[in-house]
């Protein structure tokens, strides 16, 4: 800042009324212990060389200094006492001018060691409306590689909480104007009501704003480093005109999935009507608020054993109520055996081996199958598996990539290369349901004229037939049994998958999907056990709820 500080020592802090570039307010600088203003009128801190922990009083030192500097606006002695000084002054000078930040008083707290929180109070300006701005955040200090000095440690957070790596605070009047998203019913669906939909809420702004028809108003948000991501509003400065926007999401489903997913750490679940592909529900409950419900790609376990199944059938290789040997290991590439090593009478069905997910059975009809695009093709041609779906928000395609040895062996039971999300895995379960494969949808494709996936091929009536009659078996006598046992009605299926990753063999991800009516639902609990213990009783609430 150029402009001259003015102050007075006010219960052992300073505070400087700081002029020019639209600051005028009483800011933090310093104590009384050694810092304060450098020749220049530029804050300073009385910071040595030295090795080893930056001790706490340093630490406190510098977080004062930074603080000070920062809310006097000026961003060079800021950056200076950072250990990334180009993006600190970056990100400090945009603050002022591109957050249109016209007043600010930055408060440190008491130090943890090396770091130090703080609470920020500012004032967004922007044509003549003027709202407050408060926040808690918090900085460490570490010590400079090259310099020795006690540094921040620059992270964008710093500047906010919620700012991650490469994005940015900015104000204005956005490109997208706000919508009110409503649910098949009519129904609003706020971010406020149902958490989890905030991602998705702000990526069918940005996606649907400019084109239903509303007036934009002033915010402040954080522009996201991707360019096909959405931007995060913090705060409206002037209230837009909404226009109204009809999802195919059900407030009754969402809210059960929502409470259905708060039950378990790092959980998603989707929910689809396989009639039509509408997609009834979104939730996630994860610390770093990615969707992996739909963006997801982890593998699915025993859950890919409908699809591999389904190819089964359709070869002729198997029939539901034919023999298929389970026993506890096979070799094909390296050995693989069953859960706890579990094994099955002689002359067990097929239905039955699906029911209890024997892995063994799956495996040993590799070599008749004799065919490495086999189960790739089936997942394509009648699951719809990887056809770039265009649900109206960000999604991911499954994968099933076609592999040999072990590797496709893997792949049979869920493993290896295949990756997955809950919607893929929800899609796939409403499509054995029906028999067709019906691209799952979030809003009308008419909204924007984007052409949705169709499969090759629908499936076999006969293969359809025993598909649900084994997904049916699973879930009353089988390893989905105790937890569909709470879904009410007779028309229901489910099939339980766990996936070691990593090599997390204590603590595989739990994966479940099952239907009941025209409702198919699958969830995914990472790290949480195998598919009954979590994902399955997430399934079973939101089944219940459609």
């Amino acid at each position: 800042m150029n402009g001259a500080a003015k102050g007075a020592v006010i219960g052992g802090v300073f505070l400087a009324l700081v002029g020019g570039a639209g600051y005028g307010v009483y800011t933090l600088v310093g104590d009384a212990d050694g810092e304060g203003k450098g020749p220049d009128g530029e804050t300073s801190v009385q910071a040595e060389k030295g090795s080893g922990p930056v001790s706490e009083k340093d630490a406190a030192k510098t977080a004062k200094a930074f603080l000070a500097a920062w809310a006097a606006g000026d961003e060079r002695v800021a950056a200076d006492l950072t250990n990334n000084a180009a993006a600190a002054q970056a990100a400090v000078g945009d603050f002022r001018t591109k957050s249109y930040v016209s007043k600010i008083v930055i408060a440190p707290g008491t130090p943890n060691g090396t770091v130090v929180p703080f609470k920020v109070e500012a004032e967004i300006t922007y044509e003549g409306t003027t709202k407050p701005l408060a926040y808690d955040s918090q900085l460490t200090v570490v010590r400079g590689l090259t310099s020795g000095k006690p540094l921040v440690d620059w992270k964008p957070s710093v500047i906010h909480p919620q700012l991650q790596k490469d994005e940015k605070l900015r104000a204005g009047a956005p490109a997208n104007p706000p919508v009110k998203a409503v649910d098949r019913n009519g129904e609003e669906l706020t971010a406020e009501k149902y958490p989890s939909l905030r991602q998705v809420l702000d990526e069918l702004r940005q996606s649907y704003g400019s084109k239903a028809g509303g007036k934009a108003g002033a915010e402040l948000w954080i522009e996201p480093a991707a360019k096909d991501a959405p931007k995060r509003t913090l705060l409206t400065l002037v209230e837009g005109e909404p226009s109204t926007l009809k999802t195919y999401l059900d407030a009754k489903v969402q809210a059960a999935a929502e409470q259905a997913v708060a039950k378990f750490p790092e959980a998603s679940v989707v929910a689809v009507q396989p009639s039509n592909g509408h997609i009834l529900a979104v939730a996630n409950h994860r610390k770093d608020g990615f969707n992996a419900a739909m963006r997801g790609n982890r593998a699915p376990g025993s859950t890919m054993k409908i699809v591999t199944a389904a190819m089964l059938l359709d070869r002729g290789l198997v029939a539901a109520d034919k023999p298929a040997p389970c026993e506890k290991t096979v070799t094909w590439g390296r050995e693989f055996h069953n859960l706890d090593h579990f094994d099955l009478p002689p002359g067990t069905n097929f239905a039955t081996s699906f029911a209890r997910s024997c892995n063994t059975a799956f495996i040993k009809q590799i070599k008749p199958v004799d065919d490495d695009s086999a189960l790739p093709d089936e997942a394509t041609e009648v699951f719809g598996i990887g056809l770039d779906w265009k649900t109206g928000i960000l999604s991911t395609d499954g994968k099933v990539p076609p592999a040999t040895g072990s590797a496709a062996a893997a792949e049979y039971i869920g493993q290896g290369q295949i990756t997955m999300n809950p919607l893929n895995v929800a899609s796939i379960t409403a499509t054995a349901r029906t028999g067709v494969f019906r691209q799952p949808v979030l809003v009308s494709p008419e909204l924007d004229g984007r052409k949705l996936a169709t499969a090759e091929r629908r499936m076999k009536s006969s293969v359809q037939q025993q598909l649900v009659g084994m997904m049916k078996l699973t879930a009353t006598s089988g390893t989905a049994q105790k937890a569909m046992a709470s879904v009410r009605g007779a028309d229901k299926g489910a099939k339980t998958g766990s996936a070691e990753v990593g090599g997390a063999g204590e603590s595989p991800d739990s994966w479940f999907t099952g239907f009941s009516g025209d409702v198919a639902a699958a969830a995914m609990v990472e790290g949480g056990g195998h598919g009954g213990e979590a994902a399955g009783p997430i399934v079973a609430q939101v089944l219940n709820a459609g």
